[in-house]
């Protein structure tokens, strides 16, 4: 196992599957949006659903079910919190943290 092969607990190396990629999505968006400006301060938890929400409305909102993903929903999640994420962050960190995510995304095998 290669550490520059570990992405938001997921290993490049080995199988990922959809919920792995899902539940690593949580964690980019976690770091990204709570970690990054600062909203990390109050209670993690709430900050944790508060991200958990935002995920679910994205996935939701392209007609797709957050509890099975897959790679083709995953990739449209992303593209969907990426317009979300420009109301709060700058541009180039949200391509920083969407690649990170389409990284792990195209490891899955369907």
């Amino acid at each position: 196992m290669s550490e520059n092969n570990i992405v938001y607990n997921i290993d490049l190396d080995k199988p990922v599957t959809p919920a792995m990629a899902r539940d690593a999505m949580v964690e980019c968006f976690y770091e990204a949006h709570c970690t990054d400006t600062g909203l990390d301060e109050g209670d993690p938890n709430v900050n944790r659903e508060y991200i958990l929400d935002v995920i679910k409305k994205a996935t939701t909102d392209i007609g797709e079910d957050f509890e099975n993903p897959t790679k083709k929903s995953l990739l449209k999640t992303v593209e969907k919190l990426k317009e979300f994420a420009k109301k709060f962050r700058d541009q180039s960190i949200i391509q920083k943290h969407a690649a990170e995510m389409v990284k792990i995304i195209e490891k899955i095998k369907e």
